[in-house]
């Protein structure tokens, strides 16, 4: 791979070519907590629309307005800053009446809902998000987009890190390498690279499963993770059942999340992650001495909800991913977007 989204594609390239955020309503996205605020306790939960805004700057700017410290505000999921999403933040306000947040016209923000919880919302307490994505200037042949729009939810989708993971021409990267070599990063953006490692190391395992077609298929020695949760077992021999249920999307082979430890994996699965570390020593080390411990995520990722609709000269796209997972990846698979 030249870079960490270059991928091979899992369906045999994209038959369409196109436009992708001409404007930030053609994409959308809303947040599926999985839950509803209680309506009672400390915190204010508050359903905010943004426009070309990022997350935790509308979280300082909703801090600033209730007048607490931006440690008093969470938000479970960080969302594309070119786009128009809708997304519940938490204010810790005990006590206190909700502010004006009208009258305080925060740019590109409106709040539409606010109700009471027990709890600030931590980071990753979502089930998923919604997408509603416009393609334009459409190309292409349609007839066979529509046969892969229709393998899609059937057959799943690869679960690589977008582009967003690491940043502008994916400095974060470069950054990375210059914190593992000592340079000093503040706390925040140190997360920040530290999960960009991560991911580019998981993208280049799920590259190589993508090249030998085994990305949404169990192989003996891998660790196999349930649909819809974090529970992982393995590492497997794929019999008939496992095989079966990989099929319906009930199970997926996962890849490595870098860090201390060896894969859970074995066999040729665990060599491949090992060589994929191996030839990143700088990364995969750094990881290690920062504390990181080895985890697994899914190379495959159920699609829900696909619908779409081609007009004159677009396309429109609608579909539900689990939290953690890139509407980018399913784009790049369909289309060729500039």
């Amino acid at each position: 791979m030249t870079a960490p989204t270059d991928l091979p594609f899992a369906f045999g390239g994209p038959p369409l070519a196109g436009v992708l955020r001409s404007t930030p309503e053609d994409f959308e996205v809303e947040e599926d907590l999985g839950f509803e605020p209680s309506g009672a306790g400390e915190h204010l939960m508050l359903w905010v629309e943004k426009r070309g805004a990022n997350t935790e700057w509308v979280a300082r700017q909703l801090a600033r307005v209730a007048g607490i410290a931006p440690v008093g505000v969470g938000f479970a999921g960080l969302k594309d800053r070119h786009a128009v999403t809708r997304q519940w933040f938490s204010l810790h306000l005990p006590g206190r009446e909700a502010p004006d947040f009208a009258a305080a016209a925060i740019e590109g923000v409106r709040v539409l809902d606010a109700r009471r919880h027990a709890r600030k919302l931590p980071r990753g307490a979502l089930a998923g998000n919604r997408f509603r994505i416009v393609l334009r200037e459409l190309r292409g042949d349609r007839e066979a987009a529509a046969v892969l729009l229709a393998r899609i939810p059937a057959e799943g989708m690869p679960n690589a890190f977008g582009d967003q993971r690491f940043g502008r021409e994916a400095g974060n990267l470069d950054r990375a390498r210059s914190m593992f070599a000592g340079a000093r990063v503040d706390r925040t953006e140190r997360g920040i690279l530290l999960s960009a490692a991560r991911s580019v190391l998981f993208n280049r395992v799920l590259a190589a499963r993508i090249a030998d077609a085994t990305w949404n298929q169990l192989r003996e020695g891998d660790v196999a993770q349930l649909d819809g949760t974090g529970a992982v077992f393995g590492p497997v021999v794929p019999d008939e059942t496992l095989v079966a249920r990989c099929a319906a999307l009930d199970l997926h082979p996962t890849g490595p999340l870098w860090g201390e430890g060896a894969p859970r994996t074995s066999g040729a699965v665990r060599e491949l992650e090992e060589s994929v570390a191996a030839a990143d020593a700088a990364l995969a080390a750094g990881l290690v001495a920062a504390g990181l411990r080895q985890e697994r995520r899914a190379l495959r990722v159920a699609v829900g909800g696909l619908a779409w609709r081609f007009d004159d000269a677009a396309l429109e796209l609608s579909f539900r991913l689990p939290s953690g997972a890139y509407a980018t990846a399913l784009v790049r698979e369909l289309a060729t977007t500039g």
